[in-house]
Order: C-alpha cells, then sequence, then structure tokens
C-alpha cells in the first residue's frame, strides 16, 4: 500500500506515534471557509502568474533560506507528527531547500520559450491555474515541494490538502511562503474532509490536480477529474524490485538495499521492496546484508542515532504485521526481525523474509513498513520476469557491472525509472513517476514545471513597414 490520502477515522484522533501523547487538533474548513479560501487561491495565482520569473526564482530562494533557517521546527514537527527519526527528517527538510534552490538557479531556462521547425514560430509554457494538491503523510515537506515547485515556478497556485495527522507542517510551510513574498492565496492549506475533496475537483477554480497516495484514492480522484475534464497527474504505490545479477559488487547492493527499504522505517513509495538474487551469489549477497539489517538502530525517534522509528499509525502496524504473518503461513521464511518490539505498540523491527515466490503476499501486495521480501531467481531472464510480475510500476534498482546489458535490460523493465548500480531515488534533477498502478504523469526537473501548463503556439508573422 502507498500512505493513505483520505481522512479515516483511525486518523482522527491525532497521536504522537513514538509517546502515544495526543497531539492538537486543528479544525477542518466548513464550505464557507473553502470557498473563501479558493477565491483567494485565484487572486494569489492571478497575481503570481504575472510575476516575472525571474522573481519568482527570487522568492524560491528566499524560500529555501527560510526553510533551512527553521530545520530544526520544521523536523521537530515532522518527527512528532509521523514517528520519522529525526536526522532524516532534518534531511528532508534540506533536500527540498535543495530543489528550491535548483529550480531558483534554472527558471529562466526551464521556462524558456521552445524554438520549432518554424522559425516564427515558439511555444510558451503558461500556468493553467490552481492546481489542488492531495499529498500523504509521509514526506510532508519533501512531497509537497516535489511538486508544488514545478506547479509554482510555472505560475500556477498550489491549493494543499495535506493528510490529517500533518497539518502542523504544512501551516508551517504557508507561513514561510508568505514570508518569502509569494502572493497571498497563490499557496493555501485546505483542511477539509474527503467528501469536499471530490466537490472542489468539479469546481472550476481548480484547473488541475496532482495527488500522490494509494490505488484507491488515485482511481478515485482520477475519476473525478476525468469527469470534469481537469488536469491529473498521479503518484501510486510501488513494489519495486532490485535485482543482483552475479558479475555485481555485492557489498555496495547490500548497502544500497538497506538504505532504500529502510529508510523513513520503511513507508517510500519507491522504496525497495522486492530484492531479486540470482541463485549463484544468493548466500553471498544474505551474507553481507543480513548483518547491516540486524545492525538498524531501532529507538525513539527523538534520538539522532535512531535510523528505525514506528510507523505513522497503530493502524498501518497493524497492516504491516498482518501482511507479515500471512507471508509466513504462506511459505515464506523469517530471516530476521520481528513483530514484536520492545519500543512500543507502534514499532515493527526490521524483517527480511526470505523464501519468497509469486503468490505469496510479501511477493504480491506492497507492504508499507521495514519489511522486505528476497526472491531467488535461476538466471537474468527469470529475474526481469519475477520483477515486471506486479501490478505497479514506479521503479527498478539493476545491479551490474556490465553497463551495456544494463540498458538492454533496462528496455524490458516495466517502470518509470531505472537505477543502475543505485539504490531507488527522487531526485530534483530527473523526473519521477510511475507506469501501469503506478499512475501517470511527471514530477521534478524540466518535466515537473511544465505538467500544469499549457504548451501555447505563438506563431508571429510580421507586417513589413509601409505595407
Amino acid at each position: 500500500m502507498a500512505p493513505t490520502t483520505t481522512t479515516s477515522r483511525a486518523e482522527r484522533a491525532l497521536i504522537n506515534p513514538a509517546t502515544g501523547s495526543a497531539l492538537p487538533e486543528r479544525a477542518q474548513l466548513d464550505d464557507s471557509m473553502l470557498d473563501a479560501r479558493l477565491d483567494c487561491a485565484v487572486a494569489g495565482q492571478r497575481a503570481w502568474a504575472s510575476t516575472p520569473v525571474e522573481e519568482r526564482a527570487r522568492v524560491f530562494g528566499r524560500m529555501a533560506a527560510l526553510m533551512r533557517r527553521d530545520t530544526e521546527v520544521l523536523a521537530g514537527t515532522i518527527t512528532t507528527e509521523v514517528g520519522k527519526p529525526i536526522t532524516q527528517s532534518r534531511a528532508e527538510v534540506a533536500k527540498a531547500a535543495a530543489a528550491l534552490e535548483w529550480y531558483a538557479e534554472r527558471a529562466q531556462r526551464l521556462l524558456a520559450p521552445e524554438a520549432t521547425e518554424v522559425a516564427e514560430a515558439v511555444i510558451e509554457h503558461r500556468p493553467i491555474g490552481v492546481v489542488l494538491a492531495v499529498e500523504p503523510w509521509n514526506f510532508p515537506v519533501w512531497q509537497v515541494l516535489r511538486g508544488g515547485a514545478g506547479i509554482l515556478l510555472a505560475g500556477n497556485a498550489q491549493a494543499l490538502k495535506p493528510a490529517h495527522s500533518t497539518v502542523g507542517t504544512a501551516e508551517h510551510l504557508a507561513r514561510l511562503w508568505e514570508e518569502a513574498g509569494l502572493p497571498d492565496g497563490a499557496f493555501v492549506v485546505l483542511h477539509i474532509a474527503s467528501p469536499q475533496t471530490h466537490r472542489i475537483i468539479a469546481d472550476p477554480r481548480i484547473a488541475g490536480v496532482t495527488l500522490t497516495g494509494g490505488g484507491a484514492a488515485g482511481a478515485a480522484v482520477a475519476e473525478s477529474a476525468g469527469r470534469n475534464l481537469k488536469r491529473v497527474t498521479l503518484e501510486l504505490g510501488g513494489n519495486d524490485a532490485l535485482i543482483v545479477l552475479p558479475d555485481a559488487d555485492i557489498q555496495a547492493a547490500a548497502r544500497a538495499a538497506v538504505q532504500s527499504r529502510y529508510s523513513n522505517t520503511g513507508q517510500v513509495c519507491i522504496a525497495t521492496k522486492r530484492i531479486i538474487l540470482h541463485r549463484s551469489i544468493s548466500a553471498a549477497f544474505l551474507a553481507e546484508f543480513l548483518p547491516l539489517v540486524e545492525a538498524l538502530v531501532v529507538g525513539d525517534p527523538r534520538d539522532p542515532d535512531t535510523e528505525i522509528g514506528p510507523l505513522a499509525r497503530r493502524d498501518l502496524r497493524d497492516e504491516v504485521v498482518d501482511q507479515i504473518e500471512r507471508s509466513l503461513a504462506g511459505g515464506a521464511r523469517l530471516l530476521t526481525g520481528s513483530t514484536r518490539s520492545p519500543h512500543g505498540e507502534n514499532y515493527v523491527e526490521p524483517t527480511v523474509l526470505g523464501d519468497v515466490r509469486p503468490g505469496n503476499v510479501a511477493f504480491d501486495e506492497e507492504i508499507f513498513g521495514p519489511v522486505v521480501a528476497v526472491v531467488e531467481a535461476a538466471n537474468q531472464g527469470e529475474a526481469i520476469a519475477l520483477a515486471n510480475r506486479s501490478p505497479w510500476g514506479l521503479s527498478a534498482s539493476l545491479w551490474t557491472a556490465d553497463a551495456a546489458a544494463a540498458r538492454e535490460i533496462a528496455a524490458q523493465l516495466e517502470v518509470g525509472s531505472v537505477f543502475v548500480n543505485k539504490g531507488t531515488v527522487s531526485d530534483v534533477r530527473v523526473p519521477i513517476g510511475g507506469v501501469k498502478a503506478s499512475g501517470f504523469g511527471r514530477e521534478l526537473a524540466a518535466h515537473g514545471v511544465k505538467e500544469f501548463t499549457n504548451p501555447q503556439t505563438v506563431w508571429v508573422v510580421e507586417v513589413e513597414e509601409g505595407r
């Protein structure tokens, strides 16, 4: 499962996932307040669209500086709201700030008119208006700005519907955008109920929708957007494979697998969730991999040494435990880990499941927690087939010393991104997005700027003087 983006009954009581203590509730907007917020967004978008690109870049630069200034406050809020280890929360803020700086440095080039084969014609990328961004809880700063940076740089407004549990982080970002000089309304936070979300997709003040979340939420949003002829992008779940071939650097692959799978306590859409090993190097890989997993530090997310914190909610922890138990009942073997943890009720110990094959829960389902499935393949062809045997297609990691073979294999993998001798990652310099049940559309890089624009052809025939 990808992180849910709707508000369930289980989410309404806000709880610090590490301590179990209650967090302050924030009132949702009623319909009249929502209408006022959307009117503000429309006005803010018009002002922002008329702002020269060089000034938009300066606003981005100021926002990045303000985020760095407030790193401890933002990171502390993330850790309190979702249980992310504090070191990783700080890294999330730094990554988002760096992305804004990257866009600021390249704003003019990214939005420059595109030449065509017709000398008199160029393509201008015009903003489409207010874009509704439905974002999850697992990266409440990076996720918001990963899509939002491109939306805003193009001259659109971002109307953010954050997860119920991360409204505090979202509101802090809104204050920083205001301080950075973004026009009032160009970034608004919509703390609303799910039925209101579908109502405003139909609202003419909303020009497009982007969602990161689970498949069911994505399908519902896509249906609403399609019915109302709204532009939409979806980044949904993933069951990403990390393939290790016989000529790979085994130690490097093992380290990358640990980083990819267990970052953010395994609550990452593009994380490695299935490790597919060529049978000839399976034992050697596990000899490197298992000690690294067992060395991960589980504990209080406020402790800088902690690498694995609690899952974000008790119901999410219960689902992961259920998936582990069903995997074991279906024939998987527990190589390391446990569903019981001495650290608290929302914790799951870092877990590795072996002897996993298609038909087992650990192969067929996305497990959104610190659990990885190890699958053996008899040969390269079977490894590719196993990687593709999934309804999802977000990304894949491939480990081999043969660069030419890697490119051939990449062409056969049914995913949005292939990382060769590197773990899966979202990086501002390259687009991210999936195929199949992982969604469509792209965020980051130039693609993320142009996703919510109108590529307008401007064909000018100059009239000679005196005629």
